[in-house]
């Protein structure tokens, strides 16, 4: 990106310059609208440049992101079926067999989960209940 004077000021007024975007940079901010989740406004924020230019950039199909090269979105957030169970507290159970697994948590709670599950969606749902 350069920069120009875009005109003479007196002493103690400050410069306005006009940025120049080569059609590289253009074309890397446009791709990066395409992606899940991200917003015009954010990339242009981003790069301090308002969005309308931005939305200008993509009407124009040098800049305009390629739909084969934007990858496909990720697979949505679900729900994970949880069941609380409120019970005494008891000796520690012995090791569940099969794909059952019993977490205990703070304030007597016990979290149990049997059957298939993801792996990474459950680390998830332990570190939002811990937080």
């Amino acid at each position: 990106m350069s920069t120009i004077d875009s005109g003479h000021y007196g002493d103690g007024v400050a410069r306005r310059t006009k940025r120049l975007w080569t059609d590289e940079e253009k074309r890397s901010i446009c791709f990066q609208t395409a992606a899940p989740g991200v917003s015009v406004a954010q990339v242009a924020r981003r790069y301090a440049v308002n969005a309308n230019l931005i939305f200008k950039w993509l009407r124009d199909p040098r800049y305009a992101p390629d739909p084969a090269s934007v990858a496909p979105p990720a697979e949505e957030a679900r729900f994970l079926p949880v069941e609380i169970v409120a019970e005494a507290m008891s000796a520690p159970a012995a090791p569940a067999a099969g794909n059952h697994i019993e977490i205990d948590l703070a304030g007597g709670h016990r979290m149990r989960i049997s059957g298939s599950y993801d792996p990474e969606a459950l680390a998830r749902l332990i570190r939002g209940l811990t937080a």
